[in-house]
């Protein structure tokens, strides 16, 4: 049950900040930075199926997968002590591309030995208007 939903303040912060080192790890082609974000049993939930951990991290072993992002309205939605639910738009420029997307992500985070770890995303995608252009959402 959740608890409470946080639209703003210094808890949602902090875990934006958790989820921009998953960002900045696919902007960078980090696969060691991206898997220490993650829990061993990651699940992610996206347009193209279902991955773990090893291929979400995978996806980074030839170089960067993303040239930019913005995240935007986000919120976080206190479902315990030891797990949140984070969800949010992304705009996003992958690498080697020119055309902005958007996406709406929810990203489960829970409180395990080593700290915070993102358990599970999924990503559903949104059409824009000009995808030359990054949304202008939040």
């Amino acid at each position: 049950m959740t608890q409470s939903i946080l639209t703003d303040g210094p808890r949602l912060a902090d875990f934006l900040a958790l989820e921009t080192q998953v960002w900045e790890a696919l902007v960078a082609g980090d696969p060691e930075a991206d898997g220490r974000m993650l829990t061993e049993d990651f699940l992610g939930v996206y347009p193209s199926g279902f991955s773990g951990k090893t291929g979400h991290c995978d996806q980074l072993k030839n170089g960067p997968v993303m040239a930019g992002y913005r995240l935007s309205d986000a919120q976080l939605r206190i479902i315990s002590p030891d797990s949140v639910l984070l969800s949010y738009r992304a705009a996003y420029l992958p690498a080697g591309t020119t055309a902005w997307k958007s996406m709406l992500i929810s990203s489960l985070w829970e409180k395990r030995a080593e700290g915070w770890r993102n358990s599970f995303s999924q990503d559903t995608p949104e059409v824009t208007a000009d995808p030359e252009k990054p949304p202008e959402h939040g």
